[in-house]
């Protein structure tokens, strides 16, 4: 079986399947809801094999931006921002991976339903903190459990030190453009914002690749094909799971519509087509065979698990900032628990408190959208609380900082 020993074939990397032990456990709740009996050995290998392979649409944009100063195939910053801006006619004589980029960007797959890309918008938004919890307790710190992408983001400095609620706003700036009416559009700030970040990933792969302090044998490539894809499924699926946990009452529809929502998402980060999802329970199959594959926690995930959580003290400002501040971390250690356990927070080096916040969090939860929700008035009344909740998560992240994300490197 392939779980056995594929870390000793070359055509993966040293990590792959690196605590199988660990995967099995941490993976039990998607083998349940799943109904998984057995491994699928060759959705195993193409995880494996993916693991060395890259984004080479945007790889081939990053090439242009490296180019010499006179070279008119040159791609600049102000020429990536017009195309995105106006579109490639938007750019006269436009360097050629420029015009193949915004033209591949722009072709929109006939599968997209703009309409339901809208009403996953409007889903994700009603669910307002909750969502917001989700995305950093399950998701992000989540997906700190497991050696390779934290090693990333500890190289690049990205969610260490000072920087750690800023790198943690830009995300959540990123994932309520998308969420906003019209976002996902040609014009949106959603769909601009996600091109920037897959041309930010590209530029990071690309400089990884070729500084010399990226250990490609141990970890696949800086940022590859597998974690692009499972980093989709800590959006959507682990998403919905999360907020069902918190007793969200989550209806088939809106299921399918948050789904197809980060479908699109993800085609436009270049996540390959095969592993874009269409319902819950095929990506978290995927989700799951990707846990099984995974490599054991590193010091990495210590690091940003503990910036991000003692980041929270620095939350907010005025006259009881101090104790929001300190609420705000006890309610996260509080939420981890419950999500994460035992033994995940003592891996991740973080404080062991009991889930005390989750039980008001659920009835609140099961109130709002088995009740409230249900009507077209009160989803609507939904969405604008989420609208406002977000705007002040936001306030309070960034403090007075200008809410946007980072600028590409010249």
């Amino acid at each position: 079986m392939i779980a056995q020993e594929p870390h000793d074939a070359p055509r993966y990397p040293g990590r792959f399947f690196g605590a199988p032990e660990r995967g099995e456990r941490i993976g039990r709740v998607l083998r349940i809801t799943t109904r998984t009996r057995e491994l699928d050995e060759e959705l195993l290998d193409r995880i494996g094999r993916r693991m060395f392979t890259r984004d080479e649409l945007g790889a081939e944009l990053v090439r242009a931006m490296r180019r010499d100063t006179p070279d008119g195939e040159r791609v600049t910053m102000a020429l990536f921002h017009q195309a995105l801006d106006g579109g490639i006619a938007n750019v006269p004589e436009a360097p050629t991976a420029l015009r193949n980029f915004i033209t591949e960007v722009t072709r929109t797959p006939e599968w997209v339903d703009f309409e339901l890309v809208e009403r996953g918008a409007r889903a994700m938004r009603r669910m307002g903190r909750s969502a917001d919890d989700v995305l950093l307790q399950l998701s992000l710190i989540g997906g700190y459990r497991f050696g390779g992408p934290p090693d990333l983001l500890v190289e690049t400095g990205g969610l260490t030190g000072d920087t750690a609620m800023r790198r943690l706003g830009e995300t959540k700036k990123w994932a309520t453009a998308v969420s906003r009416p019209g976002g996902m559009r040609f014009d949106g700030e959603g769909f601009k914002l996600t091109l920037h970040v897959r041309a930010m990933h590209a530029l990071v792969n690309d400089r990884f690749e070729r500084n010399g302090r990226w250990d490609t044998p141990r970890w696949g490539l800086p940022i590859n094909r597998t974690d692009q894809a499972a980093t989709l499924g800590l959006f959507n699926s682990t998403l919905l799971l999360g907020v069902r946990a918190l007793g969200w009452i989550v209806t088939r529809e809106e299921s399918r519509t948050v789904m197809h929502l980060w479908k699109y998402v993800g085609w436009l980060m270049g996540v390959d087509e095969d592993w874009l999802f269409d319902s819950e329970r095929e990506q978290n199959v995927f989700n799951y065979h990707v846990l099984r594959a995974q490599d054991d926690v590193t010091p990495a995930g210590a690091a940003l698990s503990t910036a991000l959580v003692e980041g929270q003290r620095t939350l907010g400002n005025g006259r009881f900032a101090g104790v929001r501040g300190y609420y705000s971390r006890l309610r996260l250690l509080s939420m981890l628990r419950y999500f994460l356990g035992k033994r995940d927070l003592r891996d991740l080096e973080l404080p062991v408190t009991p889930p005390w916040v989750i039980p008001q969090i659920m009835v609140g939860n099961v109130l709002k959208s088995a009740l409230v929700g249900r009507t077209r008035a009160g989803r609507r009344y939904l969405e604008r609380a989420g609208d406002r909740t977000v705007a002040r998560d936001l306030d309070r992240t960034f403090g007075s900082a200008p809410k946007r994300i980072g600028a590409l490197p010249a």
